[in-house]
């Protein structure tokens, strides 16, 4: 049946749905669509206005009557019915005209709970999936990285997303030992904006420090780029403007990095010695958005001794994988993975 699903009425859908992204593939035709995991409401009847880049262009600009949310937070489910509404969109977006429902795949953190996992099964069957399958987004992205996860060799992902850091060792199509942290990019937007406003008593919102972060963030180096950024004076309440170098956001991104460092240290240790000496010949592989800051890969080759570099896509990367699983989803499990009760078992 499935094979004839596949064929004319129905596709097999990978969502990597993440914080500040959701990226869409289907099988044998990569990324379709990657937007900003936005939505607008009206709050006086709660009806979805806008979903993605137009919703984004609302954040911080709505009037009363509208707002502009993310339904997820820390890379979990915190809208229920605004996520289902955004799933289904970027489906029929991804796959319109379809006749049967879809089955999908999508990508969740290693740290999920068991009820974090039935929302997002959940909301994919609301939304229009005729079945949800789950896989956890570093084995993903190390998948997606080009990286055969069935071997038995072991091998280190970093992937940091708007919403979650993901720090995993995997080998022989698992994750052997994990830590998944809520410092991630959105952290490094809001160190951005406590440290311009400590400095320069300057106010930015927060879509104006993520476009600073993406212009000129760097973790370290002796970067000379400088960008013009505009805010709300604290002592005159006028707006404002300072300019902001590259060396400033080293300063400002200093803490969130280094509590990313420690998680990096901290799975190493927990890591089996033979996978750990693998590692250390494969290197660390950097993947999502915050991988992306200049510098990151030299703190963590730094700290570790172990070469860090970036997936030759660290954006697409998680998606990727996820598409490249298509193929075999009928041999995996179906609905929640119990990733919880797995790290309980595995102490």
């Amino acid at each position: 049946m499935d094979k004839q699903v596949q064929g004319g009425f129905a596709r097999d859908i990978a969502m990597d749905l993440g914080t500040t992204s959701v990226l869409v593939a289907t099988r044998g035709k990569g990324v379709l669509l990657q937007e900003p995991a936005v939505v607008a409401v009206d709050r006086r009847t709660g009806q979805v206005l806008q979903v993605g880049q137009a919703a984004r262009q609302m954040l911080g600009r709505t009037p009363g009557e509208l707002v502009a949310v993310r339904p997820l937070r820390d890379g979990i489910i915190d809208y229920c019915t605004v996520a289902e509404t955004m799933v289904r969109f970027f489906l029929h977006k991804a796959a319109p005209g379809r006749l049967l429902k879809p089955r999908l795949l999508v990508g969740v953190p290693s740290g999920i709970s068991e009820v974090a996992e039935r929302a997002v099964v959940e909301a994919g069957l609301q939304a229009g999936a005729r079945r949800v399958y789950l896989m956890e987004e570093p084995l993903a992205a190390t998948l997606g990285a080009g990286i055969d996860i069935a071997q038995p060799e072991g091998h280190m992902v970093v992937d940091i997303g708007g919403g979650t850091t993901d720090v995993a060792v995997t080998a022989l199509g698992g994750v052997v030992t994990s830590t998944c942290l809520t410092t991630a990019g959105d952290q490094f937007d809001q160190a951005l904006i406590q440290y311009v406003r400590q400095k320069h008593n300057l106010l930015l919102g927060a879509r104006t420090a993520e476009e600073a972060k993406c212009a000129i963030g760097q973790i370290s180096g002796q970067g000379e780029d400088t960008l013009s950024v505009k805010g709300r004076c604290l002592n005159t309440g006028l707006p404002r403007e300072v300019m902001l170098s590259g060396t400033e956001t080293a300063e400002a991104f200093a803490p969130v990095a280094e509590t990313i460092v420690s998680a990096v240290q901290t799975v190493l240790e927990r890591t089996p010695p033979e996978l750990a000496a693998d590692v250390a010949v494969s290197g660390i592989l950097l993947t999502g958005g915050g991988s992306l800051l200049r510098g990151m890969d030299d703190l963590l080759t730094a700290r570790t001794g172990i070469d860090a570099h970036l997936a030759e896509d660290p954006l697409q990367a998680v998606a990727l994988g996820l598409e490249k699983t298509l193929p075999s989803l009928t041999r995996r499990q179906e609905g929640v993975l119990n990733l919880a009760q797995r790290r309980q078992l595995t102490g």
